[in-house]
């Protein structure tokens, strides 16, 4: 890497997604192995979702632009969450081991609709 830092690396809820991908990632080594390539790929894509779709919103110029990327952030993050009560269903994983990141699913909500609030 060059040290050139883009402007999505400086949002807070740019970093926050990120670590949620890594907590994410963490609980899926727990899912059974034949889940590797049906759930677990769902919440792969859903989570890593979140992150990208912000960091490509924030190289969009116009506001609307930008908002649509994060609106489908905000959506990716819902569908991972929702992916990861259905693994609770299916004893894949805890109920607790999710209660742990709900709090950042939570802030990275809430800082999404923050920073489309303020590009209204």
């Amino acid at each position: 890497m060059d040290g050139k830092v883009y402007s999505f690396e400086k949002l807070k809820v740019w970093q926050e997604a990120e670590q949620l991908v890594v907590d994410v990632y963490n609980l899926l080594d727990r899912f059974p192995k034949f889940e590797k390539y049906a759930l677990c790929d769902q919440i792969r894509r859903a989570i890593v979702s979140v992150p990208s779709n912000i960091a490509e919103g924030s190289g969009r110029f116009s506001n609307k632009e930008q908002n649509h990327f994060l609106e489908i952030a905000y959506g990716s993050l819902l569908e991972a969450y929702n992916q990861l009560l259905i693994a609770v269903a299916l004893n894949y994983i805890t109920k607790e081991s999710v209660e742990i990141i709900k709090p950042r699913i939570d802030s990275i909500a809430k800082m999404i609709n923050g920073l489309r609030q303020s590009k209204l």
